[in-house]
C-alpha cells in the first residue's frame, strides 16, 4: 500500500469511528444499522456505512417477502463475512430460530463470534480452500456440517461469484441438500444471459443509461481457465477475483442439484434498474 492510499484509510477510520459513532444517536426507526461494525470490519466489496445500510435494507426486505413475515427460522448465511446479512437476518430470526454463519476465511468467523453475542448465532469457519479467499487451506470439497432438511433459508452473497466449475456444482448440490422441502435460497451470479449480451453495445460504447467507467469493468470477455462456459473480466488477476456463468451452463447445475428458479431479479452491472449489483435468484427444490 502506497503512503497517499495509507493515510487516506486512516483519514477515513477516523472520520467514520467519529461520525458513526454520532450518527447512530439519531436513528429512530430501525435496529439494524445501529449493529453495522466500524470502516475496519466491513468488508465484502463494501465499506461505505451508507452502502452496508443499504444492502442490509435490501436484503432485509427481500427476506420478509420470501418468508411472508414469518419468525423463528433457521437461516444459513454462507460467505458471511463481518455479518451483512446476520443483521438483515436477526428480525427473522429471533428467540427460537437459528442463525447461522459459515466462512473461509477464519478472521471473519472470529470477528462475528465477538460482534454477535446472542444465544442462536451461531459462527462456523469452513476450513477449504478458496482461490479468491482461502488459498492457503485444504484443497477438495468436503460437506458442510449442516444436518440435511434443516434449513429455511439459506442465503449466499457473492459466493459462486467466486467459483467455478466442480466447486459450484458440488456446493449448489449442498444447498439442495440442507433445505427443507419449502425452504428458499437466496444466491448472487454474474449470470451471461440475454440481458447481459444486450447490454454490451451501451457500456461499450458509454452511452447506457447506468453507465460509468466502473462499468467497463464488468464485461466478462475473457474464458476462465478455457472454459467454454465461465467468463471473468480482463482485470482479474485469477479467475476467482469474479466469475460468470452462462445461462446454459446455470440451468445444467440447477438440474444437476434438483434445483429450481423461484424469483430472478437481474442487477444493475447489466445497465438495468436493479435490486442490487449483482443478479439475485431465489431458489428453490425442483
Amino acid at each position: 500500500m502506497n503512503l497517499g492510499k495509507k493515510f487516506k484509510n486512516l483519514y477515513y477510520n477516523l472520520l467514520d469511528q467519529f461520525y458513526v459513532s454520532l450518527d447512530k444517536k439519531y436513528v429512530k426507526r430501525t435496529n439494524n444499522i445501529k449493529l453495522i461494525p466500524e470502516y475496519k470490519h466491513r468488508r465484502g466489496g463494501k465499506v461505505s456505512y451508507g452502502e452496508w445500510s443499504h444492502v442490509v435494507g435490501i436484503f432485509q426486505t427481500l427476506l420478509y417477502f420470501i418468508v411472508g413475515g414469518r419468525k423463528n427460522l433457521t437461516i444459513l448465511d454462507i460467505g458471511c463475512g463481518t455479518g451483512l446479512l446476520g443483521i438483515a437476518s436477526r428480525p427473522f430470526v429471533t428467540d427460537s430460530g437459528k442463525y447461522i454463519g459459515m466462512d473461509v476465511r477464519k478472521k471473519e468467523i472470529e470477528f462475528c463470534q465477538s460482534n454477535f453475542r446472542w444465544p442462536n448465532f451461531e459462527f462456523i469457519h469452513f476450513d477449504v480452500h478458496n482461490a479468491r479467499y482461502a488459498n492457503n487451506q485444504e484443497r477438495g470439497n468436503k460437506n458442510w456440517s449442516i444436518e440435511s432438511k434443516s434449513i429455511d433459508i439459506l442465503a449466499a452473497l457473492s459466493v459462486w461469484t467466486h467459483m467455478i466449475g466442480n466447486d459450484a456444482q458440488f456446493y449448489l448440490a449442498e444447498v439442495s441438500r440442507v433445505l427443507k422441502s419449502d425452504g428458499k435460497a437466496i444466491i448472487t451470479f454474474f449470470l451471461l444471459d440475454k440481458i447481459y449480451v444486450d447490454s454490451l453495445s451501451q457500456r461499450k460504447n458509454g452511452v447506457g443509461r447506468f453507465h460509468s467507467t466502473r462499468q467497463e469493468n464488468w464485461i466478462f470477455d475473457r474464458k476462465a481457465y478455457d472454459s467454454e462456459h465461465w467468463y471473468t473480466p480482463k482485470w482479474t488477476k485469477i479467475p476467482e477475483d469474479a466469475i460468470g456463468v452462462t445461462d446454459l451452463r446455470f440451468q445444467e447445475l440447477l438440474k444437476s442439484a434438483g434445483l429450481k428458479v423461484s424469483a430472478y431479479y437481474p442487477g444493475n452491472w447489466k445497465e438495468i434498474p436493479g435490486l442490487y449489483f449483482q443478479d439475485v435468484i431465489v431458489l428453490e427444490k425442483a
